[in-house]
């Protein structure tokens, strides 16, 4: 069942989408979460969608959201999209998910690997450092053709 308000949201939510050259792909409220959950998706209409991108959705459809008081109580908000990148790229995207399980590829074999699994610890000027299972690894930066975050569903 769609939840009342989610037409409102739409409504409200395309509006500021269309602003910042992205497109509304969905919205959901899910009611059986404590506190609620409103999960809008959406699209960039010009490259990869990027987290960036589902900040600066976030800011201002929130900001929208409380002008309009149509969610009563406390909710949480979260923008996401289908089609988001993987792949880290940014020095903020590297901070980011410090920790997180990802796969590093190589042009070229490094220590007789093309590819590398382990959390990402960060990244230098150098290399990219890797923890895996304890055991630090450095692969260094000039090989590294990808770093993509480990898709854990």
């Amino acid at each position: 069942m769609t939840y009342p308000v989610i037409a409102q949201i739409i409504e409200i939510a395309t509006p500021v989408a269309k602003s910042l050259n992205l497109e509304l792909v969905d919205a959901v409220f899910q009611t059986n979460k404590t506190p609620p959950v409103l999960r809008v998706d959406v699209r960039n209409l010009t490259e990869d969608t990027s987290l960036e991108n589902c900040e600066q959705m976030s800011k201002a459809l929130e900001a929208e959201l409380d002008a309009a008081e149509i969610i009563p109580g406390s909710y949480v908000l979260e923008i996401s999209s289908p089609g988001i990148s993987r792949t880290l790229t940014t020095d903020r995207e590297f901070i980011a998910f410090k920790g997180f399980t990802v796969t590093v590829k190589t042009f070229a074999p490094y220590k007789q690997h093309k590819q590398w699994q382990g959390n990402l610890q960060g990244r230098d000027d150098e290399a990219i450092y890797l923890n895996q299972k304890g055991k630090a690894v450095a692969i260094p930066r000039d090989l590294v053709a990808t770093v993509r975050l480990q898709d854990d569903s």
